[in-house]
């Protein structure tokens, strides 16, 4: 079984083509191995980061996966949170956790949230610090050199450590084991308006995902 590391931080604060009657984009939803439903034209207005070119694609698809979330929190309940302890590494730790099953609990009820837009000065700050904690081995928030301080620019913080999946960050996030705080949860279904994410290699955890939220 693999362990993997999360750490959190608070501060103040296409085109597409129709299928009959399913519209399906033209390129499909990370969230499409889960269920076709996700490749339906209404959800591709979830994909709000898709031609900001100073990201990656697997850092846009962070966003892509955090919004189809928040657009329909009980089909990603129903079609991704209940399928995934048995594609993950922790298949055991989670189906009998009661974290993940809070977070069940809490988004079968949860209403769709608003979409999250990609923020340019949010990325210069998560990229910063997620490249400077990747050589140094760093975990935590702190910024340690002076130009990652001086383009620190979030309301909101989540690092994830270890995976370079976008779907395996999100879940790791949202479920937020082992966190009593659920300060990971609750900054992801939050009301922030702007996000974006970096996702850098790690001295010690391989990978770290850096994600800066902003009102």
């Amino acid at each position: 079984m693999k362990y993997y590391f999360t750490a959190i931080l608070f501060t103040c604060g296409m085109s597409v083509f129709a299928q009959n009657t399913k519209t399906v984009s033209v390129k499909p939803s990370p969230l499409a191995g889960y269920s076709e439903e996700w490749n339906k034209a209404v959800y591709t207005r979830c994909n709000t980061a898709e031609n900001m070119t100073y990201m990656s694609s697997t850092e846009k698809n962070v966003i892509y996966v955090l919004n189809l979330l928040r657009a329909n929190p009980k089909l990603f309940v129903q079609t991704v949170l209940l399928k995934y302890p048995e594609r993950s590494d922790n298949d055991n730790l989670l189906n009998d956790s009661y974290y993940f099953k809070s977070l069940v609990s809490t988004m079968q009820s949860m209403k769709p949230l608003p979409l999250l837009l990609p923020d340019i000065d949010c990325y210069f700050s998560a990229l910063c610090h997620a490249n400077q904690s990747g050589i140094t081995g760093y975990v935590g928030h702190e910024r340690e050199i002076a130009s990652c301080l001086k383009k620190r620019h979030f309301n909101g913080e989540c690092c994830d450590y270890g995976h370079n999946d976008a779907v395996d960050i999100i879940m790791s996030l949202v479920i937020d084991d082992g966190v009593e705080s659920l300060g990971h949860r609750n900054i992801c279904l939050g009301k922030y308006e702007k996000i974006a994410v970096s996702i850098q290699p790690h001295k010690t955890w391989r990978y770290n995902a850096v994600l800066d939220f902003h009102f």
